[in-house]
């Protein structure tokens, strides 16, 4: 039960989020509208036509256009809120030490690494 639940509220989020939700009342409003302008004896048309050419919008259409138009204007004010680093320096300079010192490779074997292998290789006592 919480699973799915957890799952419808990630749903919700997301529509919300992606702005699904107008377009959804958008369709709503269309729909009204083109049923409206079809019960007052028009042909479908110009039902259609008149719906759709936005110079005749309904209640509801004004009331969503109003809405977005404020959602738009807070988001653009958050975005002015957001946090500002301070500028990074454009060049980085990597400066090596005063006193630098190589150390030798105290290794005693270096020279026996560098000898080749006996040719043919030596043959086990089983064989």
């Amino acid at each position: 039960m919480f699973a799915r639940s957890g799952k419808c509220l990630v749903v919700i989020a997301l529509v919300l989020s992606t702005g699904l939700h107008w377009a959804a009342l958008q369709t709503v409003a269309w729909t009204t509208m083109l049923a409206a302008n079809l019960s007052s004896q028009q042909s479908l048309t110009e039902a259609v036509s008149q719906t759709f050419d936005g110079e005749h919008p309904c209640p509801l259409c004004k009331a969503i256009a109003a809405a977005q138009k404020s959602e738009k204007k807070s988001d653009a004010l958050t975005l002015k809120l957001k946090i500002e680093y301070p500028p990074v320096a454009d060049k980085l300079m990597l400066v090596a030490p005063r006193i630098f010192k190589t150390f030798q490779a105290d290794c005693r074997f270096a020279d026996s690494l560098a000898t080749k292998p006996p040719v043919p290789p030596p043959r086990s006592f089983f064989v």
